[in-house]
């Protein structure tokens, strides 16, 4: 069980409470509580209607729109309560000292509870709103390369079961000696491909290998791609002349219709030159039809990566996406350090990290990114 928190001096108390509510003011700003509320009850309107579940499809969109808004909508209303009554409580700290470990401890849960609100306010893509394919490939490194890819997976396995998303296995392709060559992870809820896109990238890994008899100090790489997962029926432009589908017998587990059939489908997108695979279906129709939809979305993810390309042209930016480029390295030998490039936030509990820990990390990334944006908009 986590220590609680040491109790702050009434001063500070105050301040932080001063710091929520002006947090809280943004909050309202970008979320606007009476459209949220007209939006709500517009999908009420929309479900009640005779006929609505007809189309399931279309059902399910709007119920998953009206979960969503009820809930920032109840957040943001019992957040503007709590952080009144925290007000209330420091103001009686000079009397009633003995408040102070309760104040304390309600700070940091407030605190964390705006950070849920807030995480809504960095997403206006398109896409960002729904589930994301997380692909991972082995870099330079051999197999400590591949085994950093399994690591990786993993970690964001264990990231994905914090926060309740959903994760699908499409694909995996194991090494030779160990690890994976690639592997692509369907993960799915609320702002995951907004979210997810701030791992895109490469991870450096620095430790002693366990692959080396001499067990000297190894580097490896490993990428990680993110493209939003799209509706079958989005309209993307596939000229069928240009794939080349290829069927192969899935390999690792899966039982023996995996193991003894061709059922695993790799799709080659010959302009692009892109290479999407899945094997997790049992049949070789049901991979097809997975992998046309992973293609799609990495056509549309190309398409966004070339519009935001365009932009940082406009503002006078460059952005780098060279393989080499690293995003963030975890060193756990000489010394235990994760350092994020990007923002310069580091953390020595490496282990925390690979188990999942990410949060602070990717939420520096996006602040980060929609300040740059918006000194950017300011500019222009």
């Amino acid at each position: 069980m986590a220590d609680a928190p040491e109790a702050l001096s009434a001063d500070d108390l105050a301040a932080a409470v001063a710091d929520l509510k002006a947090r809280l003011v943004w909050v309202r700003d970008y979320l606007d509580p009476a459209q949220l509320q007209g939006r709500l009850e517009e999908l009420d309107g929309q479900i009640g209607a005779p006929g609505f579940w007809d189309d399931q499809e279309r059902a399910v969109k709007v119920s998953a729109e009206r979960t969503r808004a009820a809930r920032k909508l109840d957040l943001y209303t019992s957040l503007s309560t709590d952080v009144e009554d925290a007000g209330d409580l420091v103001a009686m700290l000079d009397d009633a000292p003995e408040l102070a470990d309760e104040v304390s401890a309600q700070v940091v849960s407030l605190g964390g509870r705006i950070d849920e609100l807030e995480e809504g306010a960095l997403f206006s893509g398109e896409y960002d709103a729904g589930p994301a394919v997380v692909t991972i490939s082995a870099g330079a490194g051999g197999t400590d390369s591949m085994d950093w890819a399994e690591m990786l997976l993993r970690m964001y396995l264990r990231w994905a079961e914090r926060r309740d998303f959903k994760t699908e296995l499409l694909e995996a392709s194991p090494g030779e000696e160990a690890g994976l060559k690639s592997v692509s992870l369907l993960v799915d809820g609320e702002n995951a491909y907004g979210i997810m896109g701030a791992e895109k990238g490469v991870h450096r890994l620095v430790r002693l290998s366990p692959f080396d008899s001499a067990h000297r100090r190894h580097t490896a790489f490993a990428r990680v791609d993110v493209t939003p997962w799209v509706d079958e029926d989005v309209d993307v432009e596939i000229d069928e002349s240009d794939l080349r589908i290829d069927t192969y017998r899935a390999s690792g587990a899966g039982g023996q219709h995996v193991n003894k059939t061709d059922s695993a489908v790799r799709i080659t997108h010959m302009p692009t030159g892109i290479v999407v695979q899945c094997q997790n279906e049992r049949s070789q129709t049901s991979n097809k039809q997975t992998a046309m939809r992973v293609l799609k979305s990495r056509l549309i993810e190309l398409e966004l990566k070339k519009r935001e390309e365009e932009l940082a042209k406009a503002r006078g930016t460059s952005q780098d996406n060279s393989f080499g480029s690293q995003i963030r390295s975890y060193v756990l030998h000489p010394y235990t350090m994760v350092n994020d490039h990007r923002t310069n936030r580091k953390d020595g509990n490496v282990q925390a990290v690979l188990d999942g820990d990410l949060d602070p990390f990717i939420r520096d990334f996006l602040l980060r990114r929609t300040a740059a944006d918006g000194d950017a908009v300011a500019e222009s």
